[in-house]
């Protein structure tokens, strides 16, 4: 038996927060803003570049009804320069490559958009180890939709049990609610302690991410 596995990106697969803070300071500083320390823009992570950015300017005081503008101007600094601090989390490469091994279908659901979830993940060497990418305006739906998440795995068109990896407290409600097993990746960018997080199994170093699939196809 092999299993369905799909991954959350930003903090599960990738530390991408160095230029997702780079591209929300520059947007703040189009707008004659100051800089927000990194573990600020942390905080916002997690619901899409949108919600990023609405939290950012409320964090700010800046005017509600330029959010629509700024999210483009965010995404435009963003694609600019997605891969200049990027890196790929220890061990995630060897964890793909051993699950791949054991027959195991792959894909990538994130709040991210499609495409510049798509380019980090060619740069970084990822995407081919992945038959799907679902970005945040894949659909008009995202995260913590479950039917996000269910339209990613109905895409891989795979058997077997479907299991979901991510590191946040929006990953966790997503397959809470889709009902599938939840890897959670303790060095993301959650804001909850594990212990308040729902979740099946949990791991520090993505090497161990094999074993843990292994032991869900034993119960299953």
């Amino acid at each position: 038996m092999t299993a369905v596995v799909v991954f959350d990106l930003d903090g599960t697969l990738i530390d991408s927060l160095a230029d997702l803070a780079a591209a929300v300071n520059r947007m703040l500083h189009d707008q004659g803003q100051a800089s927000l320390p990194q573990d600020t823009i942390r905080g916002f992570v997690g619901n899409g570049l949108p919600k990023l950015v609405e939290r950012a300017m409320t964090h700010c005081g800046l005017e509600p009804t330029l959010h629509k503008d700024l999210t483009q101007l965010t995404l435009k600094h963003y694609n600019a320069g997605a891969c200049d601090q990027t890196v790929v989390y220890p061990g995630v490469i060897q964890a793909l490559d051993e699950l791949r091994d054991m027959g195991c279908a792959l894909g990538v659901c994130t709040n991210k958009p499609e495409a510049p979830a798509r380019h980090v993940l060619g740069e970084l060497g990822l995407l081919p180890y992945f038959n799907t990418v679902f970005g945040g305006d894949t659909l008009d739906i995202r995260k913590p939709d479950p039917e996000h998440l269910h339209a990613c795995f109905k895409t891989l068109q795979a058997a077997g049990p479907q299991i979901f990896v991510g590191d946040s407290e929006v990953d966790a409600e997503t397959a809470q609610r889709a009902q599938v097993p939840f890897l959670l990746f303790e060095q993301g960018y959650r804001k909850s302690p594990v212990s308040d997080m729902p979740y099946t199994l949990s791991y520090d170093n993505s090497t161990a991410l094999p074993a843990l699939v292994r032991k869900i196809l034993t119960q299953a």
